[in-house]
């Protein structure tokens, strides 16, 4: 079996419980596993509660990550894109990359690279407190002088492993909120200024450079000349100022109306692919999402669901994703997956109790020969 396709699944690196500050959110000390445990049907019909087929594990334990890695990589997923964090002047969630995937024996066989999910943290992970979105628990806007401290521990931990994923020789590292990235380092041309730098800094320490990627979202305009007024872009200009060299998505959710049928949903997506490909001069990477129904972080119900999701019809976009890639050939063959493991927004490839291994079996039929 080959694949000579890069499919990359994004890890949402909550489910440890081994770092004190997660017991902020989780207090029975098993991450976000409580609250995929504790989920309740919502109304009639509603397909939760649903149960993880390998139990409620540590994603901290290597010998975990072995499984996971082996399953993975027999399904065609060979690229694991870990969410990481930084937050009140340290990292948050890194044991599950560090103490997992590093630690595992066969980290070869699937590779990894980063995503910075830079976005502040409200009571979204509390379902105690999850009805209340207004309060701002940490702020991931990060100054010059924080921002040079998290690229130096990128490169010296991260980069230079052998299993890093990289595009032209380069390491990928994705940025996920690019309007709070520059909002703490002060505007447009002080983040192009440091993350020059920060290729720069990459080079003085042996790699070949940086491969910027660039989450994208609803198009939007950003400010130009600082943080409190005056010139505007669309993201299209704006990357390409900031000198990002690749987009893909991260959710469904951010981009098109997905409280429909999933079918319904995927031609609004490739309109998207293609929209893109006409305002942008930066490569695209297309992106699928499984689904969407974050209803087991609420105690009331969250409206906002994707419909008829099923491991057949998730296979139909993942098809459109790869002839996508198949007419861009002198592009990467890369595809973006949400995700690995996000059970409480109910877009994960990891086998449960509702589809067994129907969409890792999707991936395999569709990426490996």
């Amino acid at each position: 079996m080959s694949n000579r396709y890069d499919v990359a699944a994004y890890v949402w690196p909550a489910y440890t419980g081994d770092e004190p500050r997660t017991r902020m959110f989780w207090p029975e000390g098993i991450g976000e596993w409580q609250s995929v445990k504790n989920a309740v049907r919502k109304f009639p019909g509603h397909d939760w509660p649903r149960r993880p087929l390998w139990g409620y594990v540590n994603e901290a334990d290597p010998y975990v990550m072995e499984m996971q890695i082996r399953a993975a990589a027999d399904h065609g997923v060979n690229v694991l894109i870990y969410d990481w964090y930084w937050y009140d002047g340290r990292p948050f969630l890194e044991q599950c990359l560090n103490d997992g995937y590093l630690k595992a024996r066969n980290n070869d066989k699937v590779k990894f690279y980063l995503m910075w999910a830079n976005h502040d943290v409200n009571n979204t992970w509390d379902i105690r407190l999850s009805g209340d979105q207004d309060n701002i628990i940490w702020n991931a806007a990060v100054d010059r002088a924080e921002f040079e401290k998290i690229a130096d521990r990128l490169i010296e931990r991260y980069f230079s492993h052998p299993s890093y994923y990289r595009l032209d020789g380069k390491p990928v590292f994705m940025v996920y909120d690019l309007a709070n990235l520059m909002k703490g380092l002060g505007g447009a041309e002080a983040t192009r200024e440091a993350l020059e730098w920060f290729r720069g800094r990459a080079v003085a320490q042996g790699l070949p450079g940086l491969h910027l990627q660039l989450t994208m979202w609803r198009e939007t305009n950003f400010n130009l000349s600082g943080v409190d007024g005056g010139q505007t872009a669309t993201t299209s200009e704006t990357a390409r100022l900031l000198g990002f060299d690749s987009l893909t998505h991260y959710q469904f959710v951010h981009f098109v109306d997905i409280d429909r049928e999933y079918g319904d949903i995927l031609p609004d997506v490739e309109k998207e692919w293609e929209r893109i490909d006409q305002a942008f001069d930066i490569p695209y990477f297309p992106h699928v999402s499984i689904g969407w129904d974050n209803n087991p972080r609420f105690q009331e119900f969250r409206p906002g669901i994707v419909k008829g999701n099923t491991p057949e019809k998730v296979e139909l976009a993942l098809r459109k994703a790869k002839a996508y890639l198949d007419s861009h050939p002198e592009r990467a063959p890369l595809v973006t997956i949400n995700s690995w493991n996000e059970w409480t927004e109910t877009s994960y490839l990891q086998p449960d109790d509702l589809h067994g291994y129907g969409y890792l079996e999707a991936v395999k039929r569709v990426f490996t020969e």
